[in-house]
């Protein structure tokens, strides 16, 4: 009797390797870690003033907020202006060209918008990473005398 519960603890025991091996085997299929990459982010900006007069200049704090962090990711900026004539700048740095993509060497940044017409200004902001991940910002300002 001993005999025969040896032989069936020696057989369960068996068993359970051989499943613990087969789920080991299935799960490390490839030898590659798989590293997540891409995170979607939204740009999250501060209250501006919805007016502006001519040659005023508004500052804008955004701020990139992403699900993970992954050390490679880019972001780039570049800008549409619909209505209006004005300049966006990054800091102290040159006037963006509009439609042109620029490096942004921060998630949390102001840039800085200053009318140039007495007239209303209509453009957006795009903010993209280099995972394909896009975000546009529409703004408007009406003409204050």
């Amino acid at each position: 009797m001993n005999q025969l519960i040896k032989r069936a603890k020696s057989s369960c025991l068996r068993y359970f390797i051989l499943l613990f091996v087969g789920f080991f085997l299935i799960s490390c299929q490839s030898d590659e870690m798989e590293i997540r990459q891409n995170f979607p982010f939204e740009v999250k900006m501060m209250p501006i003033p919805s007016q502006i007069t001519n040659n005023q200049t508004v500052e804008m704090r955004l701020s990139i907020v992403t699900e993970g962090e992954y050390s490679e990711t880019k972001y780039h900026i570049r800008y549409f202006q619909f209505e209006g004539k004005g300049t966006l700048q990054y800091g102290q740095e040159e006037p963006y060209l509009p439609n042109d993509l620029y490096p942004l060497k921060s998630k949390d940044f102001r840039l800085y918008y200053t009318s140039k017409s007495a007239e209303s200004h209509q453009f957006s902001i795009w903010i993209s990473d280099n995972f394909g991940n896009e975000r546009q910002i529409d703004l408007e300002f009406e003409h204050q005398e």
